[in-house]
Order: C-alpha cells, then structure tokens, then sequence
C-alpha cells in the first residue's frame, strides 16, 4: 500500500500515471542512441513493447488502434524512419545475450 493511496483520488491517479508514462516515451524519443535490444537485455522490455502494451490497453477500452500507429507514438515517428536513422546492427555479443535471457 503507498502513501498515496489514502491522498489520492483515482483520477489524481490516472493522472499522475499517463504523466509518468508521457516522461518515459519522451525519454525514449530522446535516448535514440539506446537500442531496443540493450533495454530487452537490461530489462526485459524495449520500444515495441510498450508499443504492444499500448495496443492493449486500447483495445481492453474498446477502441482499435493499430500497432504502427501505437509505434509512432512511442518512437515520435514512424518505426521505419526510426530505424532508419537510429537502429544499428546488433553485435554478436547482444544477440547471444538476448538469445540467453528470451530464447
């Protein structure tokens, strides 16, 4: 139980969480130098996923949204363009550590 719980409202809550959720993607909209591969190696999620996660919770309100389109809100631009400009190839080493953590 948090502190929060006895102070909060549950829309004080929604709010602060979409808050916290808008910091994070911006904070990966301007971390373009980390690749997906290192957060799923760090810490078990990346870009795409929260892009899936975000599929999800639209689809659990009934509203459709499509997964490009969740990426680009997640990446700030389409995912082709993204990987374009800032995807590189993963060495060796990233792919035996991913291979070793997710199969």
């Amino acid at each position: 139980m948090s502190v929060l719980d006895d102070k909060v409202d549950p829309a004080t809550q929604i709010e602060l969480e979409a808050a916290a959720f808008r910091t994070l993607v911006a904070h990966f909209q301007s971390r373009t130098d980390v690749q997906n591969i290192d957060l799923m190696n760090l810490s078990g999620f990346c870009r795409n996923c929260l892009s899936k996660w975000y599929v999800k919770a639209a689809v659990d309100k009934g509203l459709e949204l499509d997964y490009e389109d969740a990426r680009e809100r997640v990446y700030g631009m389409p995912y082709a363009q993204w990987k374009e400009k800032h995807q590189l190839e993963a060495t060796d080493a990233q792919k035996a550590e991913y291979a070793a953590k997710h199969g």
